[in-house]
């Protein structure tokens, strides 16, 4: 506790809001291996930067664990099989954002034992940093908290920055999500693990995971099992949505804010999700790459909701089947009910992003279609707003298309689409979506 005493007691940020959590439908459900579909579709482009490029050939047999795809220059990460198969294809495949991507189509060779066959144990003891950052690249690790953002990238600094403390996001603040909170209680030794490597390749003096405070076991789990010999702590963070973002999270644990337009390394941190680093933790050892992740299935539209290891590139349907999908769903969303995206079909695969798979029922979809009002000026949005922005008068320039506006006066490229102020909105307005028209049409436009 002495290292976590230059922190500010308080444990939360300004604004957010609560809305139910739904989590006791899985957060006593221990993780459990998902069967293998007939077919994985593992998508080129499951991380932010470049696609990944094929290596293999239609045709082609691999073995669970072997490299299919190398990254495309720093920013990306190489894709590895998930199976032992054979390749079937490269071609277009459906997405979750819309647009059809190439993919590699992997026939799972269904008698075979599915174990790793490839891998390569380095010495980690001996590695310098640069060579420790390669390793994590080399292993296709991405933020799977939802970002994607290739791991290897943000251990190394920008210029002129020290990174002097590690955060790790255990906060797990979506609706309905329990994967990050079995991730803390079942792989506590590879988490550890994986903070010690971002520790040496950061240089960073300590690291603190931030826990929300409906989540206790895991704090009192975590501190139990952390060596009292590590530069490591658990702290509890007050539960509201959005304290696992990383600008809020940063707020909470350390009082420092990152500037506007700046990254946490600006503040000297750095953030990783909690199932990052229990991979890191488990793969670099052993010289693997990411070919599963964990991920909650839930939502009143299944029947046996709960955590599974996932096969990247499992499509949405053959897991539904697994777990029972109802009849009466109307609507799949990976990740969480505030962030996630409805998918348009079940063929989309598991990809390294998905965190989540939340399955509504039509009934709840008819509540959900409210009429629209004109906005009454309740400022309920701005008072919710976690980044301190006026929801309100972007949503007005919005409707009148002054999108250039809404970057150059109001800050819009500071909003993170968390969806708060939608969900306060007494007039049902549909400012987060109103919000990612904008940014997308700016985008296009530059």
């Amino acid at each position: 506790m002495a290292l976590f005493s230059i922190f500010p007691r308080r444990k939360t940020f300004d604004h957010g809001i609560y809305p139910v959590e739904h989590k006791e439908l899985t957060a006593d459900k221990p993780i459990r291996r998902m069967p293998f579909a007939p077919e994985l579709v593992i998508p080129l482009e499951q991380h932010k930067g470049k696609p990944a490029i094929p290596t293999v050939r239609v045709g082609q047999e691999v073995v669970r664990g072997e490299p299919i795809a190398e990254a495309d220059g720093h920013v990306s990460v190489p894709m590895h099989a998930p199976a032992t198969g054979v390749i079937r294809d490269i071609a277009l495949a459906p997405t979750a954002a819309g647009p059809k991507a190439l993919a590699i189509y992997l026939k799972v060779y269904q008698a075979a034992s599915q174990r790793v066959l490839f891998d390569s144990a380095p010495d980690l003891a001996a590695m310098s940093r640069a060579e420790l950052v390669a390793a994590v690249q080399q292993a296709g690790l991405v933020g799977l908290g939802g970002a994607a953002f290739p791991s290897h990238v943000k251990l190394v600094p920008p210029e002129g920055r020290t990174i002097e403390t590690v955060l790790v996001n255990g906060c797990e603040c979506e609706p309905y999500l329990t994967c990050d909170h079995r991730i803390m209680l079942e792989q506590t030794a590879a988490l550890v693990r994986g903070i010690q490597l971002v520790l040496r390749a950061t240089g960073a003096e300590r690291a603190v995971i931030g826990v929300e405070d409906n989540k206790l076991d895991a704090v009192e789990h975590l501190r139990r099992e952390i060596p009292a010999d590590l530069p490591i702590t658990a702290e509890a963070v007050q539960s509201k949505y959005p304290q696992g973002a990383e600008r809020m999270l940063i707020k909470s644990l350390t009082g420092r804010e990152v500037p506007v337009g700046g990254l946490p390394a600006d503040v000297g941190v750095a953030v990783y999700n909690v199932g990052t680093l229990a991979q890191m933790g488990d793969l670099l050892p052993k010289g693997q790459g990411l070919i599963e992740r964990v991920v909650t299935v839930s939502g009143p539209g299944v029947e046996r909701p709960g955590n599974f290891m996932v096969p990247v590139g499992t499509p949405l349907r053959f897991l539904l089947e697994q777990v029972g999908l109802k009849e009466s769903f109307g609507e799949v969303i990976l990740g969480g009910p505030m962030m996630g995206m409805a998918v348009a079909s079940l063929d989309v695969p598991v990809t390294k992003a998905v965190s989540g798979v939340v399955v509504l029922e039509r009934e709840d979809l008819d509540l959900a279609e409210r009429k629209v009002y004109p906005c009454i000026k309740c400022g309920a949005c701005v008072e919710a707003c976690p980044i301190s922005l006026n929801p309100s008068v972007l949503g007005e320039l919005a409707q009148v298309r002054d999108y250039a506006v809404m970057a150059e006066h109001y800050h819009l490229d500071q909003c993170f689409e968390c969806g708060c102020c939608a969900y306060v909105c007494p007039s049902n307005i549909p400012l987060t979506q109103y919000f990612r028209i904008a940014k997308a049409i700016n985008r296009e436009d530059k």
